[in-house]
């Protein structure tokens, strides 16, 4: 089986083939890298212009050296390993989408330092329990959330009473999906 590619290496490519430097560039896209990416390494924190990093379709297992990113606004990991929010706390002040569908996550701890976070995208992940799920109850601004595909919300949706309890607990987000 194939190495996998550092984010160092992707980074390079991404160079190549957008003729820009990282360090400038707003938008970065890192996603289905073959092979693909298992590690957010400390190459990220050269992204120091960057608000909208997509990571998406790679196998990473854990959210890592986001410090360097002080302009963070949309942080797309979708499809990957991840298991936990931690990492996070470095674009606490920052980030504003969070799109980490098609994840393993059961638990949200960590998610409340996430200020400024308006939209939060984490269907498909492994949430069961209703006491992980009132910690987005902690996110002042979170106007949408998409969190269908986990088992909390397939078991409430086959008894009828998903977006009721949801919202209840959530204190009634303006869209809930």
């Amino acid at each position: 089986m194939a190495k996998a590619t550092t984010i160092k290496e992707a980074l390079a490519k991404w160079e190549e083939k957008n003729g820009q430097k990282t360090a400038e560039a707003k938008e970065v896209k890192l996603y289905a890298q073959i092979p693909p990416i298992e590690k957010m390494d400390a190459s990220l924190s050269t992204l120091v212009n960057c608000e909208r990093l997509s990571l998406s379709t790679n196998c990473i297992e854990k959210i890592a050296n986001l410090n360097g990113l002080k302009n963070l606004k949309i942080l797309s990991l979708g499809r990957n390993n991840i298991k936990n929010l931690n990492g996070l706390e470095a674009v606490g002040d920052t980030l504003e989408e969070l799109w980490i569908s098609y994840n393993q996550i059961e638990k949200l701890k960590g998610i409340h330092v996430m200020k400024k976070l308006r939209v939060l995208y984490m269907s498909n992940n492994l949430v069961k329990e209703w006491g992980e799920f009132v910690k987005l109850a902690d996110l002042p601004s979170l106007e949408d959330l998409v969190f269908v595909g986990n088992p909390l919300e397939e078991k409430h949706t086959a008894e009828g009473n998903w977006i009721e309890e949801a919202t209840r607990k959530a204190h009634s987000r303006r869209e809930l999906d």
